[in-house]
């Protein structure tokens, strides 16, 4: 047998008996094929482990009489000056696995954009709620979250009986709220959530960088980096920027323009039409 028919064979699902073979073989160049593929077995079984444990919230649920949905919710957005607040609701199905998903904020930009489709593709609902400025500015970023989370429980193709949410209590009447301290690290539902909400809001904040190159959006996503800071200075604020934010706030501007929140379910591979025209808007 030869090492390129060793490395086929270990590629695919070898058989107990072809694995027994490859044992036996003494050759240097095998043996080290095969301790490469059991060390690669040994990560995949502690991945599927430590994914097991991020559905015990789920699990414990779902074993309850009448629960038969239980959505996940996290956003992105709540601390920068710019740009909107985007939350995700994400209802996944029982025993399903997402090799590599955590909290979005533990992983690589790469990352997150490579479990993206995945999370489409897999859930059995995904909700997606563009929180815009003037409702963040019309109370606190708090009670905005709060409004917005409750609206994607409300209009989640499913309806669910539970929602985990990370360290929020947003209520909505039917559906239990379950607020997780660190939440997006500790259940898969919310981990999910927080990698939708925030592949959507940075690919918005890159479309927003388009718009005004000179606060270097793209990079900072909106928060107070020192040249976005210096941008402020120079150019003064957008009708992106939050008037309820310093330092816009004493700059006494004229409210930002009142929009409501916009909802949609997002299509792997399929830009939104909603989403493209608040863009063109703002080119405006």
């Amino acid at each position: 047998m030869k090492i390129q028919d060793v490395k086929d064979i270990l590629a695919g699902n070898p058989t107990k008996e072809q694995l027994a073979e490859l044992r036996q073989d003494e050759r240097a160049g095998v043996q080290k094929l095969l301790a490469a593929y059991e060390k690669k077995l040994e990560k995949e079984k502690a991945e599927r482990e430590r994914f097991a444990n991020m559905l015990n919230y789920e699990n414990e649920y779902l074993s309850l009489p009448g629960i038969t949905h239980i959505v996940g919710v996290d956003e992105a957005g709540r601390g920068p000056l710019a740009g909107p607040l985007v939350i995700a609701g994400v209802i996944l199905p029982e025993n399903v696995f997402i090799a590599g998903l955590n909290d979005s904020k533990k992983l690589s930009e790469a990352k997150r954009e490579a479990l993206y489709p995945e999370i489409l593709e897999k859930a059995e609902a995904v909700l997606v709620n563009v929180v815009s400025i003037s409702n963040i500015d019309k109370e606190n970023i708090y009670r905005a979250t709060q409004e917005g989370m409750e609206q994607i429980l409300r209009q989640i193709r499913i309806r669910p009986q539970v929602a985990l949410v990370d360290a929020m209590h947003p209520q909505v009447e039917g559906i239990e709220t379950v607020p997780i301290i660190h939440g997006d690290a500790l259940s898969a539902s919310i981990a999910a959530a927080s990698v939708v909400a925030k592949v959507t809001r940075d690919r918005l904040m890159l479309e927003l960088d388009r718009v005004y190159p000179q606060y270097g959006l793209g990079k900072n996503k909106g928060y107070g980096s020192q040249l976005h800071m210096e941008a402020i200075r120079q150019f003064g604020a957008t009708k992106i920027h939050r008037r309820s934010y310093e330092p816009i706030r004493s700059m006494d501007l004229a409210p930002a323009e009142e929009r409501d929140n916009y909802l949609f379910e997002p299509e792997n591979g399929k830009a939104d039409a909603g989403l493209a025209a608040l863009i063109e808007d703002l080119e405006k």
